[in-house]
């Protein structure tokens, strides 16, 4: 008996082995990407932001210079720019963008023939790739473009969006509105995910679609708004794109995100430890509003069970 049991441990050893080898083999190409393309890239960026660096001439000629690309924030006016223009992008498009998402996915919740094809319609945008998508809504804000062009018919004359500083951040706002499909998806999953009961019982109640909404369904979403927030004020902070390919930081430097600014100074003034040092600013930013959201959270999010509802 001894040696059965024995056998069958010794067996069982062998095959947890095998299994363990065959999970290492299959996560080893992840682990190797994260070291390789993330941890190594992080930790070179770090010591380059001590550094002085114009990547032109190969490393032999970084010169360490302690915390000068630090302290030469402080009399940046550029850098202090950049952070005006990302934080009033971010303080208006966050929450613009969860309530137009949100909205949406109520609309996309009922129940309607053709409400398939609705979803799909109102989706199709989020996967058009950027650029495509920037070039079209350049001519949209043309001064000339439709925007301007349906404007008139109400009797009002559109400024040159992209052209003005007072209203080019605007604009891209606006264009934002355009890729709020993966938002309005996950919002649309949360909802399909409320109990009908809970609406039911509270109708019964007595209480109105407004109370319904607000004391229900938005305590039963609040784990979705929480993660659609967080990723928004990821994704906020390092918005990019859109703004290079239709202002380059103009008019007036009126669009001159963080993320335009460290792309800016890296490759096209070739100061690549001043950049290092602003990527790793961008970080901490980053880190610190997305724990002051994830901290909050334990005020307004709710989960099952939890005895705050």
């Amino acid at each position: 008996m001894k040696k059965n049991k024995t056998a069958q441990k010794s067996k069982r050893t062998i095959a947890q082995k095998r299994e363990n080898r065959y999970g290492y083999a299959f996560v080893m190409p992840w682990i190797l990407g994260l070291f390789i393309f993330t941890l190594v890239p992080m930790i070179f960026s770090a010591v380059l932001s001590v550094c002085e660096w114009d990547i032109v001439t190969g490393l032999k000629t970084i010169k360490f210079v302690g915390l000068d690309n630090f302290k030469r924030l402080t009399v940046d006016p550029d850098f202090k720019k950049s952070l005006i223009v990302t934080f009033k992008f971010c303080l208006i498009s966050i929450p613009f963008y969860q309530i137009i998402s949100l909205g949406i996915a109520l609309l996309l919740n009922m129940r309607v023939k053709f409400m398939k094809s609705f979803r799909l319609i109102y989706f199709l945008p989020s996967i058009i790739p950027v650029i495509a998508s920037t070039m079209i809504w350049t001519q949209i804000f043309g001064e000339q473009g439709l925007l301007n062009q349906a404007l008139k018919i109400f009797g009002i004359k559109g400024p040159a969006w992209l052209n003005n500083p007072k209203t080019a951040l605007y604009a891209l706002i606006i264009m934002g509105v355009w890729g709020v499909g993966n938002t309005m998806i996950i919002y649309l999953s949360g909802l399909q995910g409320v109990s009908a009961e809970l609406k039911e019982a509270a109708a019964i109640d007595g209480a109105n679609s407004f109370v319904t909404f607000f004391k229900i369904v938005v305590p039963m979403i609040s784990p979705t708004i929480f993660f659609n927030v967080v990723m928004a004020v990821i994704s906020s902070f390092q918005y990019f794109t859109q703004a290079f390919v239709m202002t380059e930081g103009g008019p007036l430097k009126s669009t001159l995100f963080y993320n335009l600014y460290l792309y800016t100074t890296a490759y096209k003034n070739y100061e690549m430890g001043y950049a290092a040092a602003l990527a790793w600013v961008m970080f901490a930013i980053i880190m610190v509003f997305t724990l002051l959201v994830i901290k909050s959270s334990s005020f307004w999010v709710y989960y099952q069970n939890d005895d705050k509802i």
